[in-house]
């Protein structure tokens, strides 16, 4: 397992809308959690979104986690995807529906360009479904590396749709 020496802060993005998706989202938050080299997790509330692609699909419930890790980018993706195997995600159609969808949005201030992972995350600035559960644990300052300011790319992606959930996360 590769891990840094500091922690860095990192924001996870959680969806789902196949096999009751409210508690796909609650449990990978627990398993994110409890992931070797991970700490100080907020969840964000959970917000209800139309799919984005192919619409013959149920509405996906979605979240963003705030945490801090030692693992490495690459490492940490590697972790996540493990979360989406156990919930399984099946990655048979682009856009299409799923049990659990893990992306990471952010690294620290990192840019990361890999074929396996690109951070930030490339439809990050957006999607109103990403944006909006960030603003809700994020400063509003935050600075997403190449995309400017989280305040300024709410005020240009409004929410079509979304609605935030009546329910508290435990996180």
């Amino acid at each position: 397992m590769s891990v840094s020496e500091s922690w860095i802060e990192a924001y996870i993005g959680l969806g789902s809308n196949l096999d009751d998706p409210l508690q796909q989202i609650v449990s990978a938050a627990e398993e994110i959690g409890g992931l070797a080299s991970v700490k100080n997790i907020t969840l964000s509330p959970l917000y209800t979104s139309q799919p984005v692609g192919p619409q013959d699909q149920p509405d996906y419930v979605n979240a963003v986690m705030r945490i801090k890790t030692r693992l490495e980018p690459l490492n940490l993706l590697s972790q996540l995807q493990a979360i989406e195997n156990k919930h399984g995600r099946m990655r048979s159609v682009r856009w299409g529906a799923r049990t659990l969808d893990l992306d990471i949005l952010l690294y620290d201030n990192q840019i990361i360009n890999l074929a396996d992972l690109v951070i930030p995350h490339p439809e990050l600035a957006n999607r109103a479904f990403v944006l909006y559960p960030l603003a809700d644990i994020a400063p509003p300052d935050l600075l997403i590396p190449g995309n400017g300011h989280l305040s300024h790319l709410l005020t240009a992606c409004p929410s079509h749709g979304l609605k935030k959930m009546n329910y508290d996360p435990i996180c």
